[in-house]
């Protein structure tokens, strides 16, 4: 009899073990869906048609808003899309989403895993991106408008306006916020090129003698003594100046809740198509992101992927892409989406218009050829 006795003892602790295993897996499951990961996921955003409406306001007093509002100059009739685009991030500085998402995220096609330090570097918070976010929408707004008019062969006065002085800085307590920067040492500066010069001419100046600022402050024009100091191995005023422009005529862009420089380009197409005869789209449904400078230079942008997804999924056939992104963007284009480079605001102007125009697209730049 005694000979069987150790046979069920075996299978106990086989059964004992399988269960361990099966409880394991369970907590360890448990766990995955409920701790936070050091990740962000970036997923395609609301798309918005820049030459459309958007809904504003709520409950009773919530109405579709003209995006793009000229005043002081002829427009014309507008269709189909100019759409701008967005990432949705999921989580934030302090609320992250959990391991399980990040897993689904990395085998979903429009989302991106990125370490949270990509969106909130170490000791930022949540506000402050916010905060910076809407200073470059409003920053990238007006540089569309600017681009859009240049384009179009104004030519806009421009200032040099200060943004920001840095406390304790050279000019701190001397030049204040909202001065406007005409001259260096006696040299006229006018345009946003001359942000550069400024920079230059602080550094060639040194830091051994004051130099001679001439600022425009409440009307007037006076000349004041600021001697640069030595930051990081350069000469500085310790300033941020911006562009400010003179426009012939008042175009307001009414977008709410949205941040970020990358909607510049559509924007800026968006004015043309506004203030021109004709659709430069041609009626068509035309997607599309990337930076712009005042002079047309179109600059790359983050979470291509998802705007290319997001585009397609909002109807978007055309997609106009920054040359600068075309290496993300090879490889993850949508079914249906055609994708073209561009890298001035001219030439997806006359993209457009080749399109538009039902011409051979055969020798339009695109990613990867």
């Amino acid at each position: 009899m005694t000979l069987f006795a150790p046979a069920p003892r075996r299978r106990s602790r086989a059964r004992t073990v399988g269960w361990a295993f099966v409880i394991g897996a369970v907590v360890l499951g448990i766990l995955a869906s409920v701790l936070p990961s050091p990740y962000l996921i970036e997923v395609p955003g609301p798309v918005y048609n820049t030459i459309g409406t958007q809904k504003q306001g709520t409950g009773k007093d919530a109405k579709d808003v003209k995006l793009i509002q000229v005043s002081g100059h002829e427009t014309y009739p507008t269709a189909g899309a100019l759409d701008m685009l967005t990432v949705g991030i999921q989580g934030d500085a302090t609320n992250r989403p959990s391991w399980t998402s990040v897993v689904r995220a990395i085998f979903t096609k429009s989302e991106a895993v990125i370490p949270v330090e990509a969106i909130y570097p170490t000791g930022t918070t949540t506000e402050q991106v916010n905060q910076q976010d809407s200073a470059d929408m409003q920053a990238s707004q007006q540089s569309a408008v600017a681009a859009a008019l240049v384009q179009q062969g104004y030519d806009l006065p421009t200032d040099l306006e200060v943004g920001v002085v840095q406390k304790g800085s050279a000019a701190d307590g001397t030049i204040e916020k909202g001065d406007v920067i005409t001259a260096f040492d006696g040299t006229p500066l006018t345009t946003n090129a001359d942000a550069t010069t400024l920079r230059e001419a602080v550094a060639k100046h040194g830091t051994s003698t004051p130099a001679t600022v001439t600022i425009e402050r409440d009307g007037s024009t006076k000349d004041v003594r600021v001697t640069p100091r030595e930051e990081q191995g350069a000469a500085l005023l310790g300033v941020g100046v911006t562009e400010k422009y003179d426009f012939p005529f008042d175009v307001s862009i009414k977008l709410q809740d949205v941040g970020g420089p990358s909607a510049g380009m559509m924007f800026a197409l968006g004015i043309i198509d506004e203030i021109t005869p004709g659709k430069l789209n041609g009626g068509e449904h035309v997607a599309g992101t990337g930076t712009i400078t005042a002079d047309g230079e179109v600059g790359a942008i983050g979470g291509i992927r998802q705007k290319l997804y997001g585009a397609r999924e909002a109807g978007a056939t055309v997609f106009l892409a920054p040359a600068d992104n075309c290496d993300e963007v090879v490889g993850h284009v949508p079914d249906g989406l055609d994708v073209y480079k561009v890298s001035t605001l001219d030439q997806a102007v006359t993209d457009l218009q080749t399109i538009a125009d039902g011409k051979s697209t055969a020798k339009l730049a695109r990613c990867g050829s």
